[in-house]
């Protein structure tokens, strides 16, 4: 991480341009403007930005359903990875919604760097999603975490 400053807030409607923009330059088959509305407009969503320098550098969306949180979407600026935006995102998703609820999440398997940080977090792999992925047909690894989890392993949050 450098010594740059990175604030974590709330994402606002203002920022969609920007996260559009994140998003394109993140991923292969990215969200439409429709899926960042519907999940902005719903109650029960986290909706979080890392900002540095005064630009949105990355952004995480997290929904609850029932008594799980699934983690939808995180992405971090290709040009600002590696500068513990992602990390910041996970940790202020913790300490907003709380390290004892559970979280699941989604990830491609071949996304090493990705997977890693939420194992920091405390998420494990519990299964698969074959050809999850439509774009490659890659699969995706489930991951969950738990306060059961988290209270044996000595996880971040």
């Amino acid at each position: 991480m450098t010594a740059t400053q990175i604030s974590i807030r709330s994402l606002n409607y203002s920022d969609l341009p920007q996260v559009i923009a994140v998003e394109r330059r993140s991923f292969p088959t990215p969200w439409s403007l429709a899926m960042f509305v519907l999940e902005f407009s719903k109650p029960s969503s986290v909706c979080l930005a890392a900002i540095e320098a005064g630009k949105l550098a990355g952004y995480l969306i997290c929904a609850r359903y029932d008594r799980v949180w699934h983690l939808m979407n995180i992405a971090v600026d290709p040009d600002a990875r590696r500068r513990g935006h992602g990390h910041r995102l996970l940790e202020a998703l913790l300490d907003r919604v709380g390290p004892e609820e559970s979280y699941t999440l989604e990830v491609r398997t071949s996304n090493a760097p990705a997977i890693a940080l939420y194992e920091r977090f405390g998420f494990r792999p519990a299964g698969t999603r074959p050809r999850y992925y439509q774009d490659t047909g890659e699969d995706a690894m489930i991951m969950w975490r738990t306060a059961e989890m988290t209270s044996t392993s000595g996880a971040a949050g």
